[in-house]
């Protein structure tokens, strides 16, 4: 069951969370973040939703391909394990994982990880054959 997640437009005072809506692994992601989010502090774009390139002409489809953007309230980009660590300090269902990823000097461990995962993607919890033009492009990439 998919639950649809709140856009800009439905609460202009939250912060933006921009992920890949076409990857089955980032949807179940962000759908979790948005349950956990009691307060609406949160709203969602997909970066293929033609809105991204208007309000976010600074960020490219290959930078938005690569991972997941935060943009908090002072309009600061965030980028990949950084927004996840941004946003853990926003939910306090998050709180333990934000205690662990602001020990100091461990932002390049959790970017390292956050890039594994991420670059593989498609092949997580994909059940379709509309992932299959992601496998060929990544496997000529790694």
């Amino acid at each position: 069951m998919q639950t649809m997640l709140p856009k800009p437009e439905d609460n202009p005072d939250a912060e933006v969370v921009i992920y890949d809506g076409h990857c089955q692994f980032c949807t179940r992601q962000v759908q979790r973040l948005h349950r956990w989010d009691g307060q609406q502090r949160l709203a969602f774009l997909s970066l293929h939703d033609p809105s991204v390139a208007t309000e976010y002409p600074d960020l490219s489809k290959n930078e938005l391909m690569q991972a997941m953007y935060f943009i908090d309230r002072n309009k600061k980009r965030h980028r990949g394990a950084a927004a996840l660590r941004a946003i853990s300090r926003r939910l306090p269902r998050l709180w333990p994982l934000a205690a662990l990823m602001h020990i100091p000097l461990t932002l390049p461990l959790w970017s390292w990880g956050y890039h594994q995962i991420a670059k593989r993607r498609y092949k997580l919890n994909c059940d379709s054959d509309a992932c299959q033009i992601h496998f060929d492009k990544k496997s000529s990439q790694d």
